[in-house]
C-alpha cells in the first residue's frame, strides 16, 4: 500500500473516530435534557464524553429567588432579624412595667441600662465565639443605652446630667476595645453615633456646652479610630457636623447675652475659647494623622476639608463672640496668624516627606491660606494694609509650588489673589469715592495688581505639573485657570485708577459726579484698546479673549447705564471711547484672522525643499 492510501486511511478512522464521540455527547444530552434512559457505552478505543457541568443551563434562566434566599442565608438574615426582635420584646416588655408604675422609675431606668450593658456583654461573648448573632446584640445594647440615658435624664428626671454624659461614654468606649479586640466596625461606629446624637439631645436647646463639648470631642476621636477599621467617612461628617452646629450655638447664644448685657453664668464664657482652641488642635492632628495614615492610598476628602472648614467655623465663631464684648479684635487675629503659620509648618512638614506631588500638602496650605485671609486684617485692623501681604504670598505659594511639584497649592495662589481682587472691589464699591481712606486703596490696588500681574506673567512661563494624579493633569491641562490672575489684576488696576479719576475730578469746580461715571466707562474702552493692541503684538489669544470681554462690559456700561444716566460732553466721550475701542478691535481681529489664514496657506512643492524649510523656520 502507497504512502498517500495510508494516510488517507488514517483520517478515514480519525473521522469515524469523532462521528463516534459526536454520537455518545448526543446521547448524553438527550438523558440529561429529556427522558431518563442509560447511555450508551462507548465504543472500545474511544473516550468516555465528558457530562456537561450541572450548573450550566441552557434552557432555564437563573432563579433569582433561589439567590437571594442563598445570601440570606449566607448572612443569617432570619436568625438575626428573630433574635433582634426577640430582644426589643424584651426591652418593650421593662418599658411598659415602668410606663404602668408597676415599679419605680428609678428600678425601671436602672434595669433598662442594665439590660442594655447585659446585651453588649453577651455581645462580646459572642464575639469570642465567632457568632453570626454576635452583632445583634452589641449593635442593640449600644442603641438602646442611649435611648434609656436620654429618656431617664429628660423624662423621668431621675439620672444627673454628669453620670448621664460619663454613661454615654462609657458605653462608647467599651464598644471601641470590643471593635478592637475583634477588628469589628459596627460596635464602635454605632455607639460613636449613638453617643453623639444622645449628647446634643440633652438638655437641648440649654445644655452645659463645657461637658457637651468633651462629650463630641470624645465622639471625634471614637470616629477616626472607627475610620482606621473601616472607611466611614459618613460617621465622621455626622459627628463633625453635629459638632459644629453646638460649637455654633453656644457662640450666638453668647454672642447675643453679651450684645444685651444679659448674664453669662449658664453659658460658661471663660469656657468658650479654649474649648475652640482644643477642638482646633484636635481636629488638625487627626487631619494630618489621617494623610500620614494613608501612604499611598488615596486621601479621604474629609481628611483633605477638615483643616480647612474646622478652623474657618472657629475662628468665625470666636470672633462673633470677642466682637460682642470688645471693639477690637487684634488680639485674636495675631492668634489666628500663628495659628495659619502652623498649619503651613504642617504642610511644609507633609512636603518633607519626598513623594511626588506632596499628597495632602494642600489641606494644610488652603486652611492656612482662608485663615490668613480672616485672621490678618483684624490682627493690623485694616483690609488695605492686609491685602498687600496676602498677594504677596500668593505669589510665594506659586512659585513654591513648582518646587513641590503641587498643582493643589498652584490653584490656592490663584484662588487668594483672587480674594485680594474681590475683597477690593466690596471695599471701592461700599466707600464713597471722596472718603480719605481711598488714597490708602489707591496705593493697595495698585500693588496688588502689579503683584497679580507678575504672578500672572509667572504662570505662563512655569506650566503646572504634568503628573497624572494632579489637579491640573484631570481637569486644567492647559492651565485655562490662570486667566483669572490676568482678570483679578485688570480689576485691581481698574479700581485705582477709578479712585484716582475722581481725586481729579475733585478739583474741578464742576459736579465730577456726571463725569465720574462717564469716565469709568473711558478707562473700560481704552483699557480693552491697549489689551487688544498687546495681543496682536505677542500674537496672545488668551488676551485676545480678555480684551474681547473687556469690550463687552464697556459696552453694557455706556448702553445701559451712560445713556440712560448721563449727559453731555461726558457722554460725548463715553460713547466716542467705545466706539474707538470697537473699531481698534474690529482691526486687530481682521488683521489676525488674514495672518492665520496666511499661515495656513499650502506651500508650493518648491517651498518644501531642506534649504527653504530652513529658511522659513
Amino acid at each position: 500500500m502507497s504512502a498517500g492510501q495510508e494516510a488517507l486511511a488514517e483520517k478515514v478512522e480519525q473521522l469515524s473516530n469523532e462521528v463516534k464521540a459526536l454520537t455518545i455527547r448526543l446521547a448524553a444530552l438527550e438523558s440529561h435534557y429529556g427522558p431518563a434512559a442509560a447511555s450508551p457505552a462507548a465504543p472500545p478505543g474511544i473516550a468516555p464524553a465528558k457530562p456537561l457541568p450541572a450548573a450550566i443551563d441552557l434552557e432555564e434562566p437563573a432563579d433569582i429567588s433561589e439567590e437571594v434566599i442563598s445570601w440570606a442565608g449566607k448572612a443569617a438574615l432570619l436568625p438575626r432579624l428573630a433574635t433582634f426582635c426577640f430582644l426589643m420584646v424584651i426591652a418593650l416588655i421593662l418599658r411598659t412595667i415602668t410606663d404602668s408604675e408597676l415599679i419605680n422609675t428609678l428600678i425601671g431606668s436602672a434595669l433598662g441600662m442594665g439590660y442594655a450593658a447585659a446585651l453588649m456583654l453577651v455581645g462580646w461573648f459572642q464575639y469570642r465565639r465567632n457568632s453570626q448573632l454576635a452583632p445583634v446584640f452589641a449593635a442593640c445594647g449600644a442603641v438602646l443605652m442611649p435611648v434609656i440615658v436620654v429618656e431617664t435624664h429628660a423624662r423621668f428626671m431621675s439620672l444627673p446630667l454628669v453620670p448621664a454624659y460619663l454613661t454615654l461614654m462609657a458605653t462608647a468606649i467599651g464598644m471601641a476595645v470590643i471593635s478592637r479586640q475583634f477588628s469589628v466596625f459596627l460596635p464602635v461606629s454605632v455607639a460613636t453615633l449613638g453617643m453623639c446624637l444622645a449628647a446634643a439631645a440633652i438638655d437641648y436647646p440649654n445644655p452645659f456646652f463645657p461637658y457637651l463639648s468633651m462629650v463630641l470631642l470624645a465622639a471625634n476621636l471614637l470616629g477616626y479610630y472607627a475610620a482606621t477599621l473601616k472607611r466611614c467617612s459618613w460617621l465622621r461628617w455626622i459627628v463633625f457636623i453635629v459638632t459644629l452646629i453646638m460649637l455654633q450655638l453656644w457662640g450666638m447664644r453668647l454672642g447675643l447675652a453679651i450684645g444685651r448685657h444679659l448674664p453669662t453664668d449658664t453659658l460658661a464664657l471663660p469656657w468658650y475659647l479654649p474649648v475652640l482652641t482644643l477642638f482646633a488642635i484636635t481636629f488638625s492632628l487627626l487631619a494630618l494623622r489621617g494623610i500620614v495614615r494613608s501612604g499611598h492610598e488615596s486621601i479621604a476628602r474629609f481628611d483633605f476639608a477638615l483643616p480647612t472648614i474646622s478652623i474657618a467655623v472657629i475662628y468665625l465663631s470666636a470672633r462673633y463672640v470677642i466682637s460682642a464684648d470688645k471693639d477690637t479684635t487684634i488680639i485674636l487675629g495675631v492668634i489666628g496668624l500663628a495659628y495659619a503659620l502652623a498649619l503651613g509648618s504642617a504642610g511644609y512638614w507633609l512636603v518633607r516627606r519626598k513623594e511626588y506631588g506632596s499628597p495632602g500638602t494642600n489641606a494644610f496650605i488652603f486652611a492656612a491660606a482662608v485663615l490668613l485671609a480672616l485672621a490678618l486684617p483684624n490682627a493690623v485692623n485694616s483690609l488695605l494694609i492686609a491685602l498687600p501681604f496676602s498677594a504677596v504670598i500668593a505669589l510665594l505659594l506659586g512659585i513654591f509650588s513648582r518646587y513641590w511639584q503641587s498643582g493643589s497649592v498652584r490653584l490656592t495662589s490663584y484662588l487668594l489673589q483672587i480674594y485680594g481682587a474681590v475683597a477690593l472691589g466690596l471695599f471701592f464699591t461700599g466707600v464713597k469715592p471722596d472718603d480719605p481712606s481711598s488714597i490708602t486703596g489707591i496705593l493697595t490696588a495698585a500693588f496688588v495688581a502689579a503683584v497679580t500681574m507678575e504672578h500672572y506673567r509667572w504662570c505662563r512661563k512655569n506650566p503646572p505639573p504634568t503628573s497624572t494624579h494632579d489637579i491640573f493633569s484631570r481637569f486644567d491641562e492647559h492651565d485655562l485657570s490662570a486667566v483669572s490672575l490676568l482678570v483679578s489684576s485688570l480689576i485691581c488696576a481698574f479700581f485705582a485708577l477709578r479712585s484716582t479719576l475722581y481725586q481729579f475730578l475733585l478739583l474741578q469746580p464742576a459736579n465730577p459726579a456726571n463725569a465720574f461715571k462717564c469716565g469709568q466707562s473711558v478707562l473700560i474702552n481704552l483699557s480693552a484698546i491697549v489689551l487688544g493692541l498687546y495681543a496682536f503684538r505677542s500674537r496672545n489669544k488668551e488676551i485676545r479673549n480678555v480684551a474681547l470681554l473687556v469690550t463687552a462690559t464697556g459696552a453694557v456700561k455706556v448702553f445701559l447705564y451712560d445713556l440712560l444716566g448721563t449727559k453731555g460732553v461726558p457722554l460725548v466721550l463715553s460713547v466716542f471711547s467705545f466706539g474707538l475701542a470697537a473699531a481698534v478691535l474690529s482691526i486687530v481681529l481682521s488683521r489676525w484672522q488674514r495672518g492665520k489664514s496666511g499661515m495656513q496657506a499650502p506651500q508650493p512643492p518648491a517651498a518644501s525643499s531642506p534649504a527653504n524649510m530652513k529658511q522659513e523656520g
